[in-house]
């Protein structure tokens, strides 16, 4: 569980020394299921997939950060070969480790081995009807493998003292109707419910008939509320993404896909370094996304920051991340902000209070996306821009001026959303400007700005302004912008 098995002040002390307590990571992509739901996705370009090598080398690297736990995602790690080598690696190392699977090859001897290892085992499992399982898995035979899993762990002696078993299922509307069975059955086994509300990326996107309402998701969470408290007697508040726990993955984890890329989770899909070009410490030390999330009741903007429970809730940031392309955007998917979509943002968004300069001087119009220290942000070329001539060309000093303004809706989105407060910053220098070619009035142009070197309030900013695929100008400024760190 993401969470409650940490207390809050490892979990606030991890935050702020920028370390770990887990880290998530994908040993391969390779899966025998084609799920309605998978994060992942259909196959697409060929991933040069970490080696045993690497894989052991940035466990390591999470150890020296503090982490106790890894979580193995996928693809299948079960078809991952040397899968329990690897598994053995890590609890020689003191980690416990914990392994999200569908079932694939936990035969009676895997099992027992799993067991011997003391590896913590989730199991995939979406219904307890044949048909729904199948179906949801996208392929025949799916519940009979999952099924012969379940009964070959509980036969290792799964779940017991120090050897949890739980079982992972999305929410969605073909088993919505037996989840509280599934609950209950599962709680009267002393097996952990594992029941999230499913995030809207990958192969979600393509299957809106799995979508739950709002209003059904929050009458589900209250009623498994209000049954774990009489019948088991687990007091928790409902709260999204995860029923009956809190998603705080983002205080002190991490995840490490397949090719290498550090993410903050599976569902904020923003690559803020790769584990073969830098270390993971330096990765997390410098990550401007990671240290947004971990500064949370600072960070999160819109209905989200006012909600009562936001000093222990941040909803889900996936959904947010996939649903509106902002990281730091309220969750879409929490009942609280039903009828409050026009109060969340969404990008592409019109720029507002992000950056200082107002008509005539404003030359930049929407901000388009944010990630990793990069911003791209569009305008088109108006006839009363104070930059174009009587030819209707845009002058080339106004490429310098385009780059600024993109810089400064990049550190406007952190600081002026967030706080309210006005931007303030100023353009310290330009180098190696070049352009190389016009933008004429009716233009579209896109400014693309990544921060190459920040200095607390100082950054150097590479910009490059282009028409389509034609690169109009390019060149590096210094900045200087209040709040910028």
């Amino acid at each position: 569980m993401i969470g409650s098995e940490f207390d809050k002040a490892d979990i606030e002390t991890t935050a702020r020394n920028g370390r770990l307590l887990s880290m998530e990571i994908e040993f391969g992509l390779q899966c025998n299921f084609q799920c309605q739901y998978c994060y992942v996705g259909p196959a697409g370009a060929v991933v040069k997939e970490l080696t045993p090598d690497e894989i052991k080398r940035v466990i390591l690297e999470a150890k020296g950060l503090g982490a106790r736990k890894i979580i193995v995602l996928g693809g299948e790690p079960m078809i991952y070969p040397g899968v329990l080598e690897m598994l053995e690696f890590i609890r020689n190392e003191g980690l416990s480790v914990e392994v999200f699977t569908n079932g694939t090859n936990i035969t009676a001897d895997v099992a027992q081995r799993l067991f011997g290892l003391g590896v913590q085992v989730v199991l995939k499992m979406n219904s307890f009807k044949e048909s729904v399982q199948d179906g949801l898995a996208g392929i025949k035979g799916a519940y009979q493998i999952i099924q012969s899993a379940f009964q070959n762990l509980t036969t290792a002696g799964f779940p017991a003292e120090g050897h949890p078993l739980a079982v992972s299922s999305i929410i969605c509307n073909q088993n919505l109707p037996e989840i509280p069975t599934m609950w209950q059955w599962l709680r009267d086994r002393q097996i952990i419910p594992y029941f999230e509300i499913m995030t809207p990326q990958g192969n979600a996107q393509d299957n809106n008939h799995l979508d739950v309402e709002l209003p059904a998701l929050q009458k589900l969470f209250v009623e498994l509320a209000e049954l774990d408290h009489a019948r088991y007697g687990y007091k928790w508040e409902p709260q999204p993404p995860l029923v009956g726990d809190r998603c705080l993955r983002h205080q002190f984890s991490c995840l490490v896909n397949a090719a290498g890329n550090v993410m903050p989770c599976v569902g904020v899909t923003i690559p803020v370094g790769n584990v073969r070009e830098r270390s993971l410490a330096d990765i997390l030390r410098d990550s401007e996304v990671i240290g947004d999330l971990r500064k949370y009741t600072r960070t999160i903007h819109g209905p989200c920051a006012a909600c009562e429970k936001a000093e222990t809730c941040y909803g889900c940031r996936g959904a947010a991340y996939q649903m509106t392309g902002d990281y730091l955007a309220s969750d879409p998917l929490c009942w609280r902000n039903a009828g409050r979509d026009g109060e969340i943002m969404k990008l592409p968004t019109e720029l507002g209070r992000m950056i200082p300069q107002q008509a005539p001087m404003r030359v930049v119009d929407r901000l388009m996306s944010v990630g990793e220290r990069v911003a791209v942000v569009e305008t088109t070329v108006q006839a009363d821009n104070p930059f174009v001539g009587e030819d209707g060309i845009l002058d080339s000093a106004a490429h310098l001026e385009l780059i600024a303004q993109a810089a400064a809706a990049m550190n406007g989105f952190r600081t002026t959303v967030r706080d309210g407060q006005e931007q303030e910053g100023y353009l310290l220098g330009a180098r190696q400007m070049e352009v190389f070619g016009p933008a004429r009035v009716g233009d579209t142009l896109a400014i693309r700005v990544f921060k190459a070197t920040r200095y607390g309030d100082f950054g150097v900013i590479e910009g490059q302004v282009t028409r389509g695929e034609t690169v109009l100008a390019r060149g590096e400024i210094k900045v200087w912008h209040r709040g910028e760190g």
